[in-house]
């Protein structure tokens, strides 16, 4: 899955040590462009990919990534693990016509014609005395 905005946070990095060795990861979060912006935290697990990717706060990206999930003590948690991030050009996102930065989905729906208000029938008016007021206040 792929997703595009703009880094807001750069989590700091966590490093343990397992049965393997050394490991090392750190968190980011990406708002993206949408009518209605929407974050997403990803992590980057491995010190190679995290000195690889260079990700800093206000870069404009493509964020290409796997969601898993894993139960502890019997509840879930989801994963979201980026395997690749590209810086993308400002200008560029905000040149695309049509299409909001970070939608999954493709390009924005069309926005249907607007009618005029003479086409629309006009409803018969109630007198204010016929009409029951139901409301609870």
């Amino acid at each position: 899955m792929e997703l595009q905005g703009k880094i807001i946070t750069a989590l700091p990095a966590k490093t343990g040590t397992s049965a393997r060795g050394e490991w090392k990861v750190q968190e980011y979060v990406v708002e993206t462009h949408d009518a209605y912006p929407k974050k997403m935290v990803f992590s980057v697990f491995g010190d190679d990919r995290i000195q690889r990717f260079n990700i800093q706060v206000g870069q404009e990206v493509t964020v290409s990534f796997d969601i898993d999930a894993h139960e502890y003590n019997g509840r879930w948690f989801n994963s979201i693990r980026a395997f690749d991030v590209r810086q993308v050009d400002p200008a560029s996102v905000a040149m695309q016509p049509g299409v909001m930065a970070g939608s999954a989905f493709g390009p924005a729906p069309a926005a249907a014609p607007a009618q005029p208000a003479a086409a629309q029938p006009a409803a018969p008016m109630a007198d204010a005395e016929d009409k029951v007021d139901d409301l609870p206040f």
